[in-house]
């Protein structure tokens, strides 16, 4: 199934590649510019009918130009309307001094703007493509709005957002809405840039879809669109082994909670059969607990080996509550030729020596899902997590290639990516899945997809918005264990 236009993700490099090409096939770019200026008008007047006033900031480049289209919308329909802006007229080119000569009214310096109560801002000052940090003097004009609580609207993205990664360079705008054009770009949906966004609305100005499909996508926003046809369906001769036979290992006596929430949480995704493998001092804990979940005695490696005896076990959970990294470890490696989620512990045993995990599961296809959060992720990446110039989509699918894994790198923003260069972010999630034993749950669910033969990119994508949709369902007031009686179905294509 093709992509709807609405959800693609284009970098703002990729974008600026598809305002080139459309200029470059005929396309009047003013034309363009003309019709995003009057969608953010209609907006402005649709969501804020009650201004007293529409503040328009504009800067020094096409985004400006936006903004002054915008300005002319407005008063056109009656409004009153204020223009301020960053630089002078004379260093306007192009598009944005066509459109600057088509304000007739007066433009002052952004300084000179002062918010006032019944304004509403109209942000067209830089946009997603800015690269630097923005200048004290709109740093202070923001500061303002800020305190003023002046409602914002801005053009593309806050200015002072960097598109590509959601970072803040140094100063933005909180806008309660954005208006951004043909498709959304990654720092609407990567942190902190979704949360300073506000509902963002992607507007259609015209560039035909073949030349937005033409400029390959570094990043895609995860749904069933990514995995669905994946998604299994059961048959009248499917048996519990055909569905999948999943192993998650326990930790002590006193760390079985982690485990069993995973175990749990894959019997809940579909895995056809769901063992916990556990030391003789878990034992008795596990099985006071648990009914249709089976318990195997998992001392030492050896006993591993023998559980590895039967073929039709591939795929494992090791990590939640685990506790022993030696142990861990060993385990991991182990486990090197079937498919294998590694998670909490199991990350942090290979903190001394990644490449001991990444050489271990380098040959072959992508058996390994690797589920860090920020901190963990430092633990196997420290060079990645340090470079301050990557975004979390670039860490995460430079962690992917080094790993030969997948990688989902976990937080409100959480990013899946493969060794071969795909990844997507998941925004399907609420806030309060920040809950302990969350990702536990998490682990489970990937581990179900892959025994269900999900490949491992589909099955972690899969298993995040599913996830997010458990928590969505279960509601503000989630633990763990209410959490896993929310897994739905998944969605098929």
């Amino acid at each position: 199934m093709t992509t709807p236009l609405s959800a693609l993700i284009l970098s703002p490099k990729a974008m600026s590649a598809v305002d080139r090409a459309a200029a470059e096939s005929g396309i009047d770019s003013y034309g363009l510019m003309r019709r995003a200026g009057e969608a953010v008008a209609a907006a402005a007047l649709k969501h804020h009918p009650g201004s007293l006033r529409f503040a328009v900031l504009c800067g020094p480049g096409n985004n400006g130009g936006d903004g002054f289209v915008a300005a002319c919308a407005l008063a056109r329909a009656g409004a009153v309307v204020d223009v301020f802006l960053l630089g002078e007229t004379h260093d306007l080119r192009g598009d944005a001094a066509l459109a600057r000569a088509g304000w007739t009214g007066l433009v002052r310096p952004l300084a000179d703007y002062k918010p006032q109560e019944g304004d509403v801002v109209i942000d067209a000052v830089f946009g997603a493509g800015l690269t630097r940090a923005v200048p004290e003097r709109l740093a202070a004009v923001m500061d303002a709005v800020t305190r003023a609580t002046v409602p914002v609207l801005s053009v593309d993205l806050p200015s002072g957002v960097d598109g590509r990664s959601g970072a803040v360079l140094g100063s933005a705008f909180h806008a309660s809405r954005s208006i951004t054009f043909m498709t959304r770009k990654p720092g609407h949906l990567l942190m902190p840039g979704r949360s300073l966004a506000g509902e963002v609305e992607v507007v259609d100005i015209g560039i035909p879809a073949r030349i937005l499909r033409a400029v390959p996508a570094d990043v895609a926003e995860n749904g069933p669109l990514i995995w669905g046809a994946e998604a299994r369906t059961l048959d009248a001769a499917t048996h519990k082994y055909k569905r999948g036979h999943l192993v998650v290992f326990s930790g002590g006596a006193l760390m079985t909670g982690a485990a069993r929430m995973s175990a749990l949480a894959a019997l809940h995704s579909g895995a056809g059969l769901v063992s916990l493998a556990a030391p003789e001092a878990a034992l008795a804990a596990n099985a006071v607990h648990l009914t249709a979940i089976m318990l195997r005695h998992v001392e030492d490696r050896a006993q591993l080996n023998d559980l590895l005896a039967d073929g039709r076990i591939k795929t494992f959970v090791l990590g939640p509550g685990f506790g022993d990294l030696e142990k861990a470890r060993a385990y991991a490696l182990a486990l090197s030729d079937r498919q294998l989620v590694l998670d909490a512990d199991g990350i942090t045993a290979f903190k001394q020596d990644p490449n001991l995990l990444f050489n271990a599961f380098a040959a072959g296809e992508t058996r390994l899902v690797l589920t860090p959060h920020e901190g963990e992720f430092a633990r196997l990446f420290p060079d990645l997590a340090q470079d301050d110039g990557l975004s979390k989509v670039d860490k995460a699918l430079s962690a992917a290639r080094r790993a030969h894994a997948v990688v989902l790198y976990k937080g409100a923003d959480t990013v899946i990516a493969a060794p071969d260069g795909r990844a997507v972010i998941n925004a399907h999630a609420p806030p309060f899945l920040a809950t302990a034993g969350s990702g536990d749950v998490l682990a489970g669910m990937i581990g179900a997809h892959l025994a269900q033969g999900m490949p491992a990119f589909e099955a972690a994508a899969a298993a995040a918005w599913r996830h997010g949709a458990a928590g969505f369902a279960a509601g503000p007031g989630l633990s763990a264990e209410t959490l896993i009686d929310h897994i739905a179905p998944l969605p098929r294509l």
